[in-house]
């Protein structure tokens, strides 16, 4: 049976109808998909703007008095690898100590500065030394193992291991400026933050920021 002109066009109209309906049902289906992307964007942005706040009222709690010059990484920051020489001369890398939350010391003989911390970090490390903290006291000058050994029994050290790098490598890869700089490290393995300058790191301020790390570690001092 051949179908007339109006068959036709009524085809046509309603082939038009259910086009027009798709085309509606895939942009609102475009625009859902759109507007849930939107939304975990936003969700993302406001949990991060979360741990960003809690973040700053912590350092604003940690900063303070002898620890006001600490300067706390905007996030943990993973290290370069460090390699020096422990105390017999052998290679060491700072990784092994990957598991402790670790307070690095960059000193140099020649620094007056490093010479008059080091006791407060020698009594630190007697305090709260253990498997989950240690302090790690570089020396990074030309004198080498056996200046910091000099130094150290000159000066009545008695709980820290001499580290040297008499190549200064270790200063550059982590971009100390000055002497001395000493970072904490978490026991991930990143940087916390940082202190240039002489600082009272056996003080009440400093054992309070050891603590806050070690806890945000997961580990504790026994």
């Amino acid at each position: 049976m051949i179908k007339g002109p109006r068959h036709i066009t009524k085809s046509f109209t309603t082939y038009s109808k259910l086009a027009a309906l798709s085309a509606f049902v895939a942009v609102a289906a475009a625009y859902v998909t759109l507007g849930r992307s939107v939304d975990r964007s936003r969700v993302a942005d406001v949990a991060q703007s979360d741990q960003l706040a809690t973040l700053r009222d912590r350092t604003n709690s940690l900063s303070t008095g002898a620890m006001r010059t600490f300067v706390f990484m905007p996030m943990p920051t993973p290290l370069p690898d460090v390699s020096f020489l422990d105390a017999e001369g052998s290679p060491v890398n700072l990784k092994d100590w990957r598991g402790k939350v670790v307070l690095l010391n960059l000193w140099a003989t020649w620094c007056a500065s490093c010479r008059k911390e080091m006791p407060a970090l020698d009594r630190l490390q007697g305090e709260l030394g253990s498997d989950r903290f240690a302090v790690i006291a570089l020396e990074v000058d030309k004198a080498g193992v056996g200046g910091a050994k000099k130094f150290f029994d000159e000066s009545k050290i008695k709980n820290l291991q001499p580290f040297a790098d008499p190549t200064a490598q270790v200063r550059w890869k982590l971009r100390a400026v000055g002497m001395p700089t000493t970072i904490l490290i978490d026991a991930q393995g990143q940087a916390i933050g940082r202190l240039a300058g002489l600082a009272d790191w056996d003080s009440d301020d400093a054992k309070r920021l050891i603590t806050a790390t070690l806890e945000s570690s997961g580990t504790a001092v026994r």
